[in-house]
């Protein structure tokens, strides 16, 4: 048959096209079951009508089983080769069918199919352009730069008898590369290249990486000492340790899930935090939907059962409004007062906030950036939690901190900006981590595909058929009443609502309202949705032109779907080039850099897969102010993960003298 991952020729293949049922069936399935689905081709219209096979020595022209192709839903490609798309080179088709691990290449003769064979790389006229894998047992792939701690920066070629095998510079020059085989128990001493240019490749056997690792250390030391100096006044800083309470049980009882053993931990590292005289600057991070808001709310309520008020700020009205429902339906058999405060609130309450939090008489006030106007002051402030902490600016993050120099300080994120992921990393800030997902919870089955209008209707039809709900993303607020066009067109039944920045306040409020009673089917929205929302009926995102969006962002979003235990889907495309007035598509049109971020977004779409995320957004988008100059020529001729590990070692030796 098709001898599908084998690297021997093909008899015959079955082609699937592209329709949300069977975008989502795994690799394996297809195996198991495609002798059976071309059986049934014969006899199954919707197998006949969503499916193509070709078989070696067969009478096809090569422009039927182009138009062939494109009627299932693939779409023509000058450089980009991902699942769904194909490349016409001459004689040949380069294919990458959605049901395989590989792409195949496809040979003709004249009229007849002279050869089927598996594909692993696109040769174009500019470069090789590597293909996506579907996520492995290890961490590496094939031509990855990766450092080995003794003896530096080489090539990932593969893995061969349970060795990893890595290709580092010739002995001599125009000899075969040296080959470097290290043990699989052996993987911690290799770690991924993370830098902002392309490194030298060592040669084994000579000094050269053991002086660069030498001057580097020396260089991290120095850097360590300066950091420690500015962490130092805040260190000695005193405020009263805060005590467990009794009541805290009941309010923990009420969680309507159990807790992750993650999370439990991460509630220790804080209560211990909690139980020393000197505040507390932790980063709590963790996948959305991993449970970090559970945890900020008992470290508030630690906070407030001692006595002391809690600051919670968010970075948009609609996430401050679902952080306070949330809270107070949690605290409701408590005498604890909480506030709102944003600008949608009505004067009478604002005053109410503000003079509560000055008086000592409101516990915790939850609110936007409006939280950090000078005319806001506590009486007792003594936990700050900053939501999303990625969307606040170093000097919103500050104010309070200086305003209340010994507050504990709470900053959650999914995707830690590369500033505080940085601090992180080097251990200039504790850090807990949610890496386990809650009980039940899937993974978003993650497609990165040429825009097909096909394809988002059978996208509705699917999630409508299930009761379920949709986030359009749109990328520009002036694409709106387009897109709306196309959406009434392809799917008249389902109800839309609208949602963007420059709406009234009060209105994006309403219509997310209605959105949660589901009263609207698809809610097309600009990326105001990115933070914190949490709707588990809405399994399915759509974004129109995913090019545009930052590798952090689009996982965020992506996170706003897939909170229970339903299958979600997330389908970024990206935008084709028309040829000509028959509509006929020719070429991917997206930069070398979007395209980058988006194969990424596929690989990384795992179950926790956030803070990897993070530090590849902090290669891509560089250090800028993180480290300065100086570091960050430091940190690339080592890689990102050796320079953190050894500035966090430094940090650990400066912190015991």
């Amino acid at each position: 048959m098709s001898n599908q991952g084998n690297t021997e020729e093909c008899d015959i293949v079955l082609i699937a096209g592209l329709t949300p049922e069977l975008l989502e069936k795994p690799a394996l399935w297809w195996k198991n079951h495609e002798t059976e689905i071309i059986r049934k081709r014969a006899i199954n219209p919707y197998f006949s009508r969503n499916t193509f096979v070709i078989e070696k020595d067969a009478a096809l022209k090569q422009s039927e089983f182009l138009r062939g192709l494109t009627d299932i839903g693939y779409q023509k490609t000058s450089g980009i080769i991902a699942k769904g798309t194909f490349l016409h080179k001459g004689f040949a088709i380069i294919l990458f069918p959605i049901n395989r691990e590989k792409p195949i290449a496809i040979e003709f003769e004249g009229n007849r199919i002279d050869s089927i064979r598996p594909y692993t790389a696109i040769e174009t006229d500019e470069e090789i352009i590597e293909l996506r894998r579907e996520e492995k047992q290890f961490r590496f792939r094939e031509g990855d730069y990766v450092v080995h701690i003794d003896h530096g920066i080489g090539i990932f070629k593969t893995i061969e008898d349970n060795y990893f095998v890595v290709e580092y510079a010739p002995a001599r020059k125009n000899g075969e590369p040296d080959r470097l085989f290290v043990p699989v128990a052996e993987e911690k001493r290799l770690s991924l290249y993370l830098g902002l240019r392309t490194p030298a490749i060592h040669r084994l056997g000579t000094p050269l990486w053991t002086h660069t690792k030498k001057k580097a250390k020396e260089d991290i030391i120095r850097f360590a000492k300066s950091l420690a100096s500015l962490y130092k006044k805040r260190s000695s800083l005193m405020r009263l340790p805060y005590h467990p309470d009794a009541i805290e049980k009941e309010i923990w009882d009420v969680f309507p899930f159990e807790e992750t053993a993650d999370q439990k931990q991460a509630l220790e590292d804080i209560f211990n935090d909690f139980s020393k005289q000197e505040p507390m600057e932790r980063l709590l991070t963790g996948d959305v939907g991993f449970g970090k808001t559970e945890v900020a709310l008992r470290a508030a309520l630690r906070v407030i059962l001692n006595g002391r008020q809690t600051a919670f700020v968010a970075p948009t009205t609609v996430l401050a409004d679902q952080h306070a429902e949330l809270f107070k339906k949690r605290f409701e058999k408590l005498p604890v007062r909480i506030e709102r405060l944003t600008r949608l609130e009505p004067k009478k309450k604002i005053k109410d906030a503000r003079e509560g939090a000055e008086k000592g008489t409101v516990d915790l006030v939850i609110g936007t950036h409006r939280l950090l106007q000078k005319d806001i002051s506590f009486k007792n402030l003594g936990l700050l939690i900053i939501d999303e902490e990625q969307r606040f600016g170093v000097r919103h993050k500050e104010f309070l901190k200086e305003k209340y120099p010994s507050v504990d300080i709470l900053s959650l994120s999914a995707t830690p900006i590369p500033r505080t992921l940085a601090f992180s990393l080097a251990g200039v800030r504790p850090v807990s981590q949610l890496k386990e997902a809650p009980r039940g919870r899937r993974a978003s089955l993650t497609y990165v595909l040429p825009y097909s209008k096909n394809i988002i209707k059978e996208a509705f039809l699917e999630e409508h058929k299930r009761d379920g709900q949709v986030y359009y993303l749109a990328n520009r607020i002036q694409h709106i009443p387009r897109i709306l066009e196309t959406l009434h067109e392809i799917a008249p039944h389902m109800k839309k609502g609208i949602i963007h920045g420059r709406l009234h306040e009060n209105e994006i409020i309403r219509v997310m309202h209605d959105f949660r009673k589901g009263m609207i089917d698809i809610l097309v929205s600009t990326t105001i949705i990115e933070n914190g929302l949490d709707i588990s009926t809405v399994n399915t995102l759509i974004v129109e032109d995913a090019s545009r969006l930052g590798l952090a962002q689009a996982h965020q979003l992506r996170g706003r779907i897939g909170r229970s235990d339903i299958q979600s889907y997330a389908y970024f495309f990206y935008p084709i080039k028309i040829l000509n007035k028959t509509g006929t598509r020719i070429e991917a049109n997206i930069t070398k850099k979007a395209e980058r971020r988006l194969a990424l977004l596929e690989e990384l779409s795992y179950l926790g897969a956030g803070i990897e995320i993070a530090k590849r957004d902090l290669e891509m988008r560089g250090a800028g102010n993180i480290l300065g100059r100086e570091q960050s020529g430091v940190a690339n001729k080592i890689g990102w993960n050796l320079y953190f590990e050894m500035l966090g070692q430094a940090m650990e030796e400066e912190k015991s003298h």
